[in-house]
C-alpha cells in the first residue's frame, strides 16, 4: 500500500489532463502524510498501548541456591562401603562408626583437623581401625556428579538466574573432590559449612548466605534433599524445595516461575 501511495505522484505527474497537476499535488501530499501518520500511530501505540511486563518484573525468583550432595552429585556411601567386601557384621560396625555417626555430620563443620575426626571414628570401632582409615582415605570416591548437573546449572544461568551453593561439606572431602564439581564455576556465590564453621539446618549458615551475597529471601529458592534443611531455610523466609529427582525439582521450580 505504501508503495502504491509513493507511485501515485509519478503517475499523475506524467498525465496531461487539466486536473493532473492537482492530482499530482494531492498524491504527493498523501505520499508524505500516510507514512507520517502511520509512524505517529505506531509511536503512540508503543508508548500508550498495553505494555508487556518485562521479564524481570514477572519473576518472583531471582536466586537459586543448591545443596551439593544428592542434588548435583551422587553421594553413595552404601555401595562404596560394600565394594570393600566386608562381612555383614563388619560392614554394619564400620557404617555405624563412620557414615551413620554424629561425628560424620560434625566433621562438615570443620572445627578440627582431619586426624581428629579419624581418631573419633576409630574410637567407635577400634578393632577395625586399619579398615576405617582406608575407608576414609578413599571416601572421596563416594562423590560422583550427576549427568544433568552441568547442563541444568548452565541452562538456569543462561536464563538469567543468580546461582549459589549452600552445602554441608567437610574440608577433606572438598579438597579431594573439588575438581569433580565443575558446576562451581557457574556459581555467583558459594558457602561451604567447613569454611564458615556452621551447619545446616542451623540458622546462622543461611544468614551468612543472605548477608554475604545481599540476597532477598523472598526472591530466593533453595533446593536440598533433606526436609530439615529445607525447613531451616524457610524459617528465614527463603522458599525451599525438597529435592527428590530432577523432574520433580524442575516441576516445583516451575511453580515459582522458573522455567
Amino acid at each position: 500500500m505504501l508503495l502504491l501511495v509513493f507511485c501515485l505522484p509519478m503517475i499523475f505527474a506524467l498525465g496531461d489532463s487539466e486536473g493532473s497537476q492537482s492530482a499530482f499535488r494531492g498524491a504527493l501530499a498523501a505520499a508524505i502524510m500516510v507514512p507520517l501518520m502511520a509512524y505517529i500511530f505506531l509511536l503512540g501505540f508503543r508508548f500508550f498501548g498495553k505494555k508487556k511486563p518485562t521479564e524481570e518484573k514477572e519473576r518472583m525468583i531471582e536466586n537459586i541456591v543448591f545443596d551439593v550432595g544428592k542434588v548435583l552429585v551422587d553421594y553413595d556411601w552404601e555401595n562404596f562401603l560394600k565394594s570393600f567386601g566386608f562381612s555383614e557384621e563388619k560392614y554394619e560396625k564400620i557404617a555405624g562408626a563412620v557414615f551413620k555417626s554424629r561425628v560424620w555430620d560434625e566433621r562438615d563443620r570443620g572445627l578440627y583437623e582431619e586426624e581428629e575426626y579419624l581418631r573419633q571414628f576409630c574410637a567407635a570401632a577400634p578393632e577395625y581401625e586399619a579398615d576405617i582409615r582406608e575407608v576414609m582415605r578413599r571416601s572421596p570416591e563416594t562423590i560422583q556428579p550427576f549427568d544433568y548437573a552441568d547442563t541444568w546449572v548452565k541452562y538456569l544461568k543462561n536464563q538469567g538466574y543468580h546461582l549459589y551453593i549452600l552445602s554441608n561439606y567437610s574440608r577433606f572431602m572438598l579438597d579431594h573432590t573439588k575438581e569433580k564439581l565443575t558446576f562451581l564455576k557457574e556459581m555467583d556465590g558459594i558457602v561451604f559449612s567447613c569454611e564458615v564453621k556452621e551447619l545446616k539446618p542451623e540458622s546462622g549458615i543461611y544468614g551468612k548466605l543472605l548477608e554475604q551475597y545481599h540476597l532477598d529471601p523472598k526472591k530466593t529458592v533453595f533446593l536440598d534433599d533433606r526436609e530439615e534443611n529445607c525447613r531451616g531455610a524457610e524459617a528465614l523466609g527463603i522458599h525451599a524445595i525438597c529435592f527428590k529427582n530432577l523432574k520433580q525439582a524442575a516441576a516445583e521450580l516451575e511453580k515459582f516461575g522458573v522455567k
